[in-house]
C-alpha cells in the first residue's frame, strides 16, 4: 500500500511561496499599476519632447497638458504598488481532504 505522504503532497514546503508570488504577480492591482506606470511614462515623454508648442498650448489653456496627466498617472501607478506591497494578497488555505 501507498503511504498517504505519497498520494497527498505537503503544501506547506516550498510550494506556498511560489504560489503566493505567482498570485501577486498577477494580482489586478499589479496590472493597473503597470499600465498607469505605461501611459505615465509615454505621456512625461511627450509632454516633455512637446511641452513648449505654442499651438498645444493655446488648446489647453497655457498649461501643459501631457506633462500633468503624465506626473499623475506615475503617482497613482506608485500607489497602486504601494496598496500591493502593504497588503499583499492572503491565499485561502487548500483544504484537507483525509
Amino acid at each position: 500500500m501507498s503511504s498517504k505522504s505519497e498520494n497527498h503532497p505537503d503544501h506547506h514546503g516550498t510550494d506556498a511561496p511560489a504560489s503566493s508570488t505567482a498570485a501577486n504577480l498577477f494580482d489586478l492591482r499589479s496590472v493597473i499599476a503597470l499600465l498607469f506606470g505605461v501611459y505615465g511614462i509615454v505621456l512625461l515623454v511627450m509632454g516633455i519632447v512637446s511641452g513648449d508648442d505654442p499651438e498645444n498650448l493655446a488648446k489647453t489653456g497655457g498649461t501643459n497638458l501631457n506633462l500633468d496627466t503624465g506626473i499623475g498617472m506615475l503617482v497613482i501607478g506608485a500607489l497602486f504598488v504601494l496598496w500591493v506591497y502593504l497588503r499583499p494578497l492572503k491565499l485561502a488555505a487548500p483544504e484537507q481532504q483525509d
